[in-house]
């Protein structure tokens, strides 16, 4: 078994938050300026993480993304159209691939420790935990965690042709999260190794039995759950949060979860509780459970 880790910090930038002053965060505006919306959202979260810890603490900066930045990508690719393909610049295209985000967040930090982003789709932020959790149990001392989506009008379009604004709307964000193998006075929560599957709904039960006896619980030791489900009620004996009815439909969205549980029930005072959160997209499942004292 995995060991679980600490979150000693968290950030958060979506609807369901309080936008920050960027200038504070990103203070160069040549820099600031070239930024898509989406990256200053997760260099701003990533930073704001970052905060008060030493840049040669944080062992690994792992990012995940479902689309990557597709305001950039629309971009180079309108001007490519409009130009003919000839005397283009780079500068959209550079800004554009999956892993600017946490390539930013090492330059300003001046950090050059293992840097890697996962465009997984719905279960790009799952593997980056596992990732970030797994570098810990090797011996890492801490490691930044992030997801990022946006979305864009392009976007949107297809995505809703798609169907896949059907139950939620469109949504977007950045989540980040600082993680410890050791736990200290700025804990918030303790995260287990997330648990990811693909399948049919009604198998979901029999994962969740199995993923819970992992840690040697059951289905009586959860108080809470943050659903991506509308429908039938994973766990009907705890308290429920429909978590896409806050942050919308992305493809990161389980980061915003992840947060928005810690956050919750970190503030409540009792006993150890256990939460769980439970992500869907199609056939794609995961789990990720956490605990608080």
């Amino acid at each position: 078994m995995i060991s679980p880790v600490y979150i000693q910090k968290m950030s958060s930038i979506c609807s369901a938050t309080e936008e920050p002053d960027y200038k504070e965060l990103i203070p160069n505006p040549t820099l600031r300026r070239r930024m898509s919306r989406v990256v200053k959202m997760g260099v701003a979260s990533g930073l704001e993480c970052l905060a008060g810890y030493p840049t040669e603490d944080v062992e690994a900066i792992i990012t995940a993304t479902g689309l990557g930045c597709l305001a950039d990508t629309e971009k180079f690719m309108n001007n490519l159209l409009d130009n003919n393909e000839q005397l283009l610049n780079p500068t959209a295209f550079i800004q554009s691939t999956f892993n600017t985000v946490g390539a930013q967040i090492a330059l300003m930090c001046k950090n050059h420790s293992y840097n890697v982003t996962y465009a997984h789709r719905n279960f790009s932020f799952e593997s980056a935990l596992l990732d970030g959790i797994l570098r810990i149990s090797e011996g890492n001392k801490r490691v930044l965690v992030g997801a990022f989506d946006e979305i864009t009008p392009t976007g949107y379009a297809i995505q809703n042709r798609l169907g896949l604004y059907r139950t939620y709307n469109a949504g977007e964000g950045s989540q980040f999260f600082l993680l410890s193998g050791q736990a200290d006075a700025d804990t918030i929560a303790t995260v287990y190794a997330p648990y990811m599957f693909t399948g049919d709904e009604q198998a979901t039960k029999q994962h969740l039995t199995s993923y819970l006896e992992t840690f040697n619980l059951t289905e009586t030791d959860i108080c809470f759950i943050a659903t991506a489900n509308k429908g039938t009620p994973l766990l009907p004996h705890v308290k429920q949060c429909m978590y896409k009815e806050l942050c919308g439909e992305y493809h990161t969205a389980s980061a915003f979860a992840l947060w928005h549980t810690a956050k919750t029930l970190s503030a409540q005072c009792g006993g150890k509780r256990y939460a769980l959160v439970y992500n869907q997209w199609n056939k794609n499942h995961s789990f990720i459970l956490l605990s608080f004292n």
